[in-house]
């Protein structure tokens, strides 16, 4: 596959340089080598800033990068050209909805990416008994999150360890038994089964992290997200709920250890824009449309715009509001608050 300049990508190389961004220039300065790649090589990205009359030449900030818009994502195969996936991740929907595919040519760059953010907020997985209570993503095929968390179980090597689909019988007998024997142990979980899991079995939980993530998938009414977490904190009394923001068209994660703010990897990194005008920026501090660079994601799109609303600070943390109200509900939909 050749680049837009003629030359040879070396795509081995191109999969290592996420990891070599350590903030500032070096990300702005690979951001613009992906949109120049982009701008010539992915057909769907290519045609959409084409419409919006946007020259690449004209693109040589970070600020002057357009966003696609993630609905591209359930009707268009966003992929450099070329490539071929080898996994395809699909997003979870309700009844009869449009749900979005990501191809993936190469999974060890995801795998490499949590991996490496996961670690660097939670340490080696081999620390943790790793429990998960993720129903309506176990019970379909292609979500990312479970690809993810699967990989975490594996990695944790402990026997105990593992998914739970409605048993929640048995993941508290589980979750007793790790607090008995002082076992750290984390616990992925999408919101409507751990209030499930907090009404029927609430016990003190002194060495486990909850940490939610995904939204009520239509199972139980929307919450916003400072009650849900109060709900769970008082059931498991615990000082704090851990979450994961991630999409099934990224192939990286944004971790927070509380009160919903989220941290982006080096490589990664979020922005809020207005929701009028969708090629303008407000202000740290100020609720806005998010906008996602992710710079794993080298084969599809690294500029994404989401549905998610939200609050990003000066320095780089954000927090996730709700969505769009014109949007179908899926993965993160808490309720404006």
């Amino acid at each position: 596959m050749n680049a837009g300049n003629g030359g040879t990508i070396a795509f081995e190389e191109w999969r290592e340089k996420p990891f070599l961004v350590d903030g500032g220039g070096g990300f702005e300065a690979l951001a613009l080598e992906l949109f120049a790649l982009h701008a010539a090589r992915n057909k769907v990205y290519k045609e959409y800033i084409t419409a919006l009359g946007i020259r690449p030449e004209q693109v040589d900030t970070i600020d002057r990068i357009p966003y696609l818009p993630i609905g591209f994502f359930r009707n268009h195969r966003v992929l450099l050209e070329g490539l071929e996936a080898t996994l395809q991740f699909t997003s979870s929907g309700t009844t009869g909805a449009v749900t979005s595919t990501h191809h993936v040519p190469w999974p060890e760059l995801y795998a490499r990416s949590f991996n490496t953010s996961f670690g660097a907020e939670y340490g080696r997985p081999s620390r943790w008994r790793i429990l998960a209570l993720l129903p309506a993503y176990l019970e379909r095929p292609g979500s990312s999150l479970v690809y993810m968390v699967q990989q975490l179980i594996e990695q944790s090597g402990d026997a105990k360890s593992g998914t739970f689909l409605h048993d929640l019988d048995a993941l508290a007998a589980l979750l007793r038994e790790s607090e008995d024997e002082g076992v750290q142990t984390l616990l992925f979980g999408v919101p409507f089964a751990l209030l499930d899991l907090a009404e029927q079995h609430p016990m003190p939980l002194r060495h486990t992290v909850i940490m939610e993530t995904g939204g009520m998938k239509g199972r139980r009414p929307e919450m916003v997200r400072v009650e849900l977490h109060a709900v769970l904190k008082e059931a498991f009394g615990v000082p704090a709920i851990h979450s994961e923001y991630g999409m099934t068209e990224l192939l990286s994660q944004a971790w927070s250890q509380g009160g919903g703010i989220y941290r982006c990897p080096p490589w990664m990194k979020v922005l809020a824009r207005d929701v009028n005008d969708p090629f303008s920026r407000v202000e740290a501090g100020r609720t806005g449309g998010l906008d996602v660079i992710d710079l794993c994601n080298i084969a599809s799109c690294p500029f994404i715009s989401t549905q998610d609303l939200g609050r990003v600070q000066a320095d780089g943390t954000f927090e996730v509001l709700g969505r769009f109200d014109n949007s179908d509900l899926r993965g993160c939909n808490l309720l404006v608050g």
